[in-house]
This record gives structure tokens, C-alpha cells and sequence, in this order.
């Protein structure tokens, strides 16, 4: 029997048995995928760039680790639930496995159920963004930025879907860190045009998400929307910032190439984009970068 054979209480009673703290979140991952999921061993090998073989061995070392390990109430499990379907989702969105982020997103169903604020808003967060997900890249497999892409072309069932369960999880009065995420989504996708976005509220969207799950690539996401608010030098000033915590990350390259190319600045562009080139090995960015890098090399 498949996880898609199972009722819902059972799916997530064996999705917190995946997800027990006594894991790595690797394991946590890979254990989601195989026992709830379904895929094979050899998928999961694939998906994480090792041979089967020792892919085998490291589930079975998981299931022994889950089985041994001292048991916890679910509660002290939900937010490894909720990581782990949303790194399961991106992984999906990002990357050339689009399977996972459907699998992520009927996952989240499950988990929603439970109507906790931050799963809904969870739910809402992958169904904003997988509404796009057609459009983002053209036939040939290039990456599409979100100002190009084509609106009509989105889901926009998913994207009422998603708005619905976002004002059900804000209803609550309790924001957490997914809804937040899932409202700048929302902004996103209910702009009719790329020039009617509301830049000002995502960027006070960001800030909020800051002060609830700070880090440096929240940071560089409202370096982004105070850029696009307030023009390119203020976002600027806010990678430049952020950069030494970022390190090899390719995207606050890739962004502070985007703001110096809008400054005209392009010697500089070139250089942060040739340094983003060669941090990621997925094909579609590496096009899009490339493709950047001879325009602002000329």
C-alpha cells in the first residue's frame, strides 16, 4: 500500500514518525520521500547525487534510528514537518524534479488539516508559488524572471486556493514565519502586472519576516523589495551589507549584479555575475546568468 492508499491520519502519523528529531534533516528528507512519497530508492539516490546503493543504507540506518529512538508527542514534531515539506517543495520548484513539489503539496494537505495556522499558511505559500511554476521557464528550459513571465498563463485556481487558505490562517490572530511568506506571495501573484506590484508592502512584509526568522537570506529577499520600492542604490546598500554573511550563496551575486545593472554600472554587473555563474550547477540559472554576464561584458 502507498501513501496515497492510506487515510489521511494515518499519513500523518507516519509523516511525524519521518520527521523525528533524532534524525538529520537530510534523513528527515529522504525518509519523507521513500515512505510517504513513494518514490524508489534509486529515485531518492538520484535526487541527492549518490549511488543507490549507499542510499539504501542510509533509509536503513533511518528506520533504525526512528525505531530506536525515544518517542515524542507530535506537537514537538510539527515545525521538522512543515521544514521538511517546504524543502521538499523547493527542491521540486527550483529544480528539473518538478514530482516533488506535487508530492510536497499533497503532503501539506494532509498536514493542513490539522487547521494549525502555520501549516495553512504553508499550503497557501507552495500553491501561490506553484501556480507560476509554468512560466518559468520558456520551451527550451531558460529561466523566465517574474517581471517576464506571462500572468495569464498562471494558475489562477491555485492562486485563489491560496489566498483563501491565507486569510484563513491570519484569521487565527497567530503569524508565523509561512504565512508571512505566503502574503508576500500573494502579493506577487495578485499583481496584474509586474510595474503594479506593491513593492512597499513586500518589503514591509520582509521586515516582519526578520523579526520572526531572521537570517541573511531574508535579508537579501528584502534587499530585493527595498529595491524595486525605493530604486536600485537603496537595495544596493542592503546587499552590500548582507554579503559576507551570504558567502558562496549565487544568489546575492546574482542580486547585487541585477541592481548594478540597473545603475548602469556594468564592469561591476559582469564581475557579480560571473561570480554567481560559477557558484550553481543548475542549467536553466547558469543560461539565464550567462546570458547577463555577454550583456554587461560588451
Amino acid at each position: 500500500m502507498t501513501y496515497v492508499e492510506l487515510p489521511p491520519e494515518d499519513q500523518l502519523r507516519l509523516m511525524y514518525t519521518c520527521c523525528h528529531p533524532a534524525l538529520s534533516l537530510e534523513a528527515q528528507v529522504e525518509l519523507t520521500l521513500h515512505t510517504l512519497a513513494g518514490l524508489s530508492t534509486a529515485e531518492i539516490a538520484r535526487a541527492f547525487l549518490v549511488d543507490e546503493h549507499e542510499m539504501a543504507e542510509r533509509l536503513a540506518i533511518a528506520r533504525r534510528t526512528v525505531k530506536n529512538a525515544e518517542p515524542l508527542p507530535d506537537n514537538d514534531r510539527t515545525h521538522a514537518v512543515l521544514t521538511v515539506l517546504y524543502l521538499l517543495f523547493n527542491e521540486g520548484y527550483t529544480a528539473t524534479r518538478t514530482g516533488l513539489a506535487d508530492e510536497a503539496i499533497k503532503l501539506a494537505r494532509v498536514v493542513a488539516r490539522s487547521g494549525a495556522p502555520e501549516a495553512v499558511g504553508l499550503l497557501a505559500l507552495m500553491l501561490l508559488h506553484h501556480a507560476r511554476r509554468e512560466t518559468r521557464l520558456t520551451q527550451d528550459g531558460d529561466l523566465v524572471t517574474l517581471e517576464d513571465q506571462d500572468r495569464s498563463r498562471w494558475n489562477h485556481g491555485e492562486i485563489a486556493e491560496g489566498n483563501r487558505l491565507l486569510a484563513t490562517a491570519e484569521s487565527y490572530g497567530r503569524p508565523g514565519p509561512y504565512q508571512i511568506q505566503a502574503a508576500i506571495a500573494a502579493c506577487h501573484a495578485t499583481a496584474t502586472s509586474a510595474e503594479t506590484t506593491d513593492w512597499v508592502t513586500i518589503a514591509r512584509l520582509y521586515g516582519k519576516l526578520l523579526d520572526l526568522a531572521p537570517s541573511p537570506v531574508v535579508e537579501l529577499n528584502r534587499a530585493v523589495a527595498v529595491g524595486m520600492a525605493y530604486g536600485p542604490g537603496a537595495g544596493l546598500a542592503l546587499v552590500d551589507k548582507v554579503m559576507d554573511q551570504l558567502g558562496d550563496y549565487h544568489l546575492g551575486h546574482a542580486t547585487k549584479a541585477d541592481f548594478l545593472r540597473r545603475l548602469g554600472r556594468k564592469p561591476e554587473a559582469a564581475e557579480s555575475y560571473a561570480q554567481a555563474l560559477a557558484l550553481t550547477s543548475n542549467p536553466a540559472e547558469r543560461r539565464y546568468l550567462a546570458r547577463r554576464l555577454r550583456e554587461t561584458s560588451g
